[in-house]
């Protein structure tokens, strides 16, 4: 008995001590992704104050910028996933030359993004079937968010360097400070408050792009100070390994978010009112969001460093202590959801019409917490073992196969309640946390070259 307990003890321990590693490294992206999401739900509730159509087109333009970005959320992954391998490994120069590569990368293709989402975002707007008011709103804000995407994509680069070190307490640093900028510029430039001009929502795309520019500035300074970032001659063979990584992820974005375009033309399709509820409910939504995905990122750094350094025990418990986090507290989400929607929805909108379309949204919400949680720390597992090709096939098969093809079914062709369009994306979750369920219990550790 005594040899047992001896055996027992150790090994509580190492779980006791992967936990807390868990924590600590989830907690500072979780407040992250809230407070980054924050300046999304800033602009939403701000704007809300000059009716249903500035926030549909608020909606519109962060929209739109969120489908920009996922080219460079693969990027992003990817630097993570092989800063992660080299950091394991010991090997920091290499990691500094990966990540001055990626930012080479990066800001080549911003300079295609913004010109392109700058010249062309109203005509998306149009496309989309906004109606003409909401495009003569939408126009400046895209306008101006995508000429100066740069700091947007400068955040998100460096995060994802310093995510793969562990350090993800530097990038919280940053996106507490972009939110508390964004928030004293956002409502006097939205309303002509203290001395500024009333500038509508085109001041709420003054006040992001001037808060994310002092956050971007700070973690450069941050990652230069400890030497995250190796100047050196481009290392292609890196920028290789980074993008084999990356590229599915940069897919399954697409596949993501453009789906997201399409699913929003059949909601926009049932009026300017169920929109609104639809933006209103999604920015409400995104908070549940965060800890499944803090989660899901310190589930592929563990995964890749412990890969890295060949501690395959170390990596399978860190991705339980990772699940068992996330599905607690987005349960709590949930029950939140479902019981005080009224509430919730009240704090963004007093329209009657939006608040009961938007409690209702909230409350099939509810019932995809669970999935969205294992959905993505099973996701960041995966992702952290270099299998990114597969969670963009499923990701492709959910949103296109399954929510686009199921909601234009049902809004199109037997033209049935918007309720029933917005309850797809139950299955849709469902069937992404069954299938990364399957293929991570599926995968070998062992066999996994680094």
């Amino acid at each position: 008995m005594p040899h047992l307990s001896a055996t027992s003890n150790p090994r509580r321990r190492k779980r006791v001590s992967i936990r807390r590693n868990v924590f600590r490294l989830s907690m500072p992206v979780l407040l992250s992704s809230l407070f980054q999401r924050l300046v999304s739900i800033v602009d939403v509730f701000l704007t809300g104050g000059l009716g249903a159509s500035a926030i549909a087109a608020t909606g519109l333009g962060q929209l739109l910028m969120v489908t920009t970005m996922t080219v460079f959320w693969g990027l992003s992954t990817g630097v993570t996933v092989v800063i992660s391998h080299l950091w394991g490994a010991g090997r920091r120069e290499d990691a500094g030359r990966a990540a001055y590569v990626a930012c080479l990368a990066g800001l080549a293709m911003t300079v295609v993004c913004s010109l392109a989402g700058s010249r062309w975002g109203r005509d998306i707007a149009r496309m989309m079937g906004a109606t003409p008011n909401v495009q003569e709103l939408a126009a400046e804000y895209i306008r101006l968010v995508f000429l100066w995407m740069v700091w947007t994509t400068g955040l998100n680069l460096l995060s994802a360097i310093m995510h793969g070190t562990s350090d993800t307490r530097t990038p919280m640093e940053a996106i507490i400070l972009v939110n508390i900028l964004h928030v004293l510029l956002a409502w006097p430039l939205i309303y002509g408050k203290l001395g500024m001009p009333a500038l509508g929502v085109k001041g709420a795309a003054i006040a992001i792009n001037s808060s994310e520019f002092i956050g971007f500035t700070y973690l450069l300074i941050q990652a230069l100070r400890k030497r995250y970032i190796t100047f050196s001659r481009p290392d292609f063979r890196l920028f290789s390994r980074i993008w084999h990584v990356g590229w599915p992820v940069a897919l399954e974005r697409v596949a993501q978010q453009s789906g997201q375009l399409f699913y929003s033309s059949f909601i926009i399709a049932y009026g300017t009112t169920a929109y609104a509820a639809h933006q209103i409910g999604l920015s409400i939504e995104s908070l549940s969001f965060m800890p499944g995905a803090g989660m899901g990122i310190a589930a592929a750094t563990l995964m890749g460093q412990s890969l890295g350094a060949g501690k395959l025990r170390r990596a399978r418990i860190s991705h339980k202590e990772a699940l068992r986090l996330a599905v607690s507290v987005m349960t709590v989400m949930a029950l939140i959801f479902f019981f005080a929607p009224h509430v919730l929805i009240g704090l963004f909108s007093h329209d009657a019409d939006v608040i009961e379309k938007g409690s209702m949204f909230l409350k099939l919400v509810a019932f995809a917490q669970v999935p969205l949680a294992i959905s993505f720390v099973y996701a960041g597992s995966l992702r952290g073992t270099g299998d990114t090709f597969y969670v963009f096939i499923v990701t492709l098969v959910a949103m296109w196969g399954i929510r686009v093809t199921l909601s234009w079914v049902a809004s199109s062709w037997l033209h049935l309640s918007l309720y029933v369009v917005w309850g797809v994306f139950l299955i849709d979750w469902y069937f992404r946390g069954i299938a990364f369920t399957w293929r991570y219990h599926r995968r070998d550790l062992h066999h996994i070259v680094v």
